[in-house]
């Protein structure tokens, strides 16, 4: 009689894990075997319960109740370096890094004592190379721009050699050329027995790299299915729990008599050896349009959305119109008053103050319109009238009234953020990585009040990393390479291949066949 084999081990077996933070249930009874060698994606809207149980697997944070195996045997991961001794790395979309010390010098912080920092950053360089994802090892973490502070956290979880890696939201920063490369490294590490839990918004992304989906929704497993049996749509109806509507963009014609927010000649030196130097900027943005920039981290964003807003004040040539007014040597707060919006990429910290309520954030950026501020008084019913519009109008989901900016989930403070500044109504409105990091929800939210905005008559400028994102939205798309950028294009007209091919550096569009 012939007996049947006996089935493997799991390589991580997490059963019944529970979370608390005090009334609040995180984790509910949540279960996930991951296989050796499986990449495995783990679903969920912002809030949903991915990062209290990834960090839980990774011991940073310690169950209530629930087991995990681990190579068959119990184990309780008492701390990440425990969690790194098994063999378990993690890449994470907020940062664990030493804002003044070097690149190598946080990748040392990560590895066994003993390996010279010049051996380390000769494998930081190799690793760069081989892996396409570009990290300086000398750079400083304060100089870096959020996109550059993920590729280091990939690039030190990669030198750890993991069992078992997570990976957070890994291709928000780049190229779909780099995707395919990561996905290639990725598939090659599950050849050789490398488990991968996988957790990005990007569906597409998910059936094409993932084996098998887990599902939570609000703490809660919804479920394990195969990735490629669901469609994309379907399987953000799992997480959402309900039917998800489609974004539809109207091409316009365009009045280019009508630009709503002009840029000539700007040249901006950068102020650090590691920034990006802005050179020769030119473009408008018409009423009614959605113009997006496209380009990799690193190559003149972060600059550029502070030169546009006025944190950052031209010291070099060029000028910037709102509304044909010369704006080029005002603050923020008088470009607002000119008819400009803006949020940047950074919420924790730069669109919003944390340990702020959300009636005090709003004040933050209308003060210097009028409106609720009366001879140097904070009209504070009035601000928290605004707060609590934008959380109705804007579908913030709050955990009180008028919590502090920290209670919210990523998703629901980048709703906020946008919703003060889209609230507003202001004729030119810049957003720098409007989605970044959040759920398929809260993005398809945000993305439609954007083309909202626009067909009201605005003029919306959004930079974004995010290929997906600029062809859903935008009508027109420009590319940052170096810091300079290209002559806008129609996007009914280009594809993200050959987009992603100027973000890689290329100086022309390939021929279209």
């Amino acid at each position: 009689m012939q007996t049947k084999p006996a089935p493997e081990t799991p390589l991580l077996n997490a059963k019944g894990i529970t979370k608390c933070f005090g009334d609040f249930t995180a984790n509910e009874d949540i279960s996930l075997a991951l296989k050796k060698g499986e990449i495995h994606a783990l679903l969920g809207e912002n809030g949903a319960g991915k990062s209290t149980f990834v960090k839980i697997i990774y011991g940073l944070v310690q169950p209530d109740k629930g087991e995990i195996d681990w190579r068959g045997e119990p184990v309780k991961i008492r701390s990440p370096q425990h969690a790194r001794e098994l063999g378990i790395g993690m890449v994470f979309q907020h940062f664990s890094l030493f804002q003044a010390l070097t690149v190598a010098e946080n990748i040392a912080l990560a590895l066994p004592r003993g390996e010279k920092l010049s051996d380390i950053s000769r494998r930081v360089r190799q690793i760069s190379a081989e892996y396409g994802i570009g990290v300086d090892p000398d750079a400083r973490i304060h100089n870096l721009s959020v996109g550059q502070q993920q590729r280091v956290e990939i690039v030190r979880c990669l030198l750890q050699d993991p069992s078992l890696l997570i990976m957070d939201e890994p291709t928000s920063v780049l190229t779909p050329q780099e995707t395919i490369q990561l996905f290639d490294v990725l598939r090659r590490f599950s050849e050789a027995g490398v488990a991968i839990l996988f957790i990005s918004h990007k569906l597409d992304e998910i059936r094409a790299l993932t084996e098998r989906a887990t599902v939570l929704r609000q703490g809660r497993t919804v479920g394990t299915v195969l990735s490629d049996s669901k469609s994309s749509k379907q399987l953000a109806e799992m997480m959402v729990g309900s039917s998800v509507g489609d974004i539809d963009r109207q091409e316009r014609p365009r009045d280019t008599s009508d630009a709503m927010f002009s840029v000539r000649g700007l040249n901006q030196p950068a102020e650090t050896a590691f920034a990006t130097s802005l050179k020769d900027i030119t473009f408008d943005a018409y009423a009614g349009e959605v113009l997006g920039i496209a380009g990799i981290a690193g190559n003149g964003q972060y600059e550029l959305m502070e030169t546009l807003a006025g944190e950052r004040q031209v010291r070099g040539s060029g000028q910037i119109y709102v509304n044909k007014i010369d704006v080029s040597r005002l603050g923020p707060s008088s470009r607002r008053q000119a008819g400009l919006g803006f949020v940047p990429e950074e919420r924790n910290g730069h669109a919003a103050v944390t340990s702020m309520t959300l009636a005090e954030n709003s004040l933050l950026t209308s003060h210097s319109l009028g409106t609720t501020v009366t001879k140097g008084v904070i009209e504070r019913k009035l601000i928290n009238q605004m707060a609590k519009k934008i959380v109705a109008d804007f579908d913030v989901r709050t955990p009180s009234a008028n919590p502090i900016a920290s209670a919210l989930s990523g998703g629901n403070l980048q709703k906020f953020v946008v919703g003060r500044e889209i609230s507003k109504k202001p004729s030119v409105f810049i957003v720098s990585q409007p989605t970044w990091g959040v759920d398929v929800g809260a993005a398809l939210f945000i993305r439609k009040a954007m083309l909202d905005l626009a067909s009201c008559g605005s003029s919306v400028v959004m930079i974004s990393q995010d290929l997906d994102e600029i062809f859903a939205i935008s009508h027109r798309v420009a590319v940052l390479s170096n810091g300079s950028l290209t002559e806008p294009m129609i996007t009914a007209d280009v594809t993200p291949e050959s987009i992603g091919l100027l973000m890689g550096g290329s100086k022309s569009l390939p021929a279209m066949v």
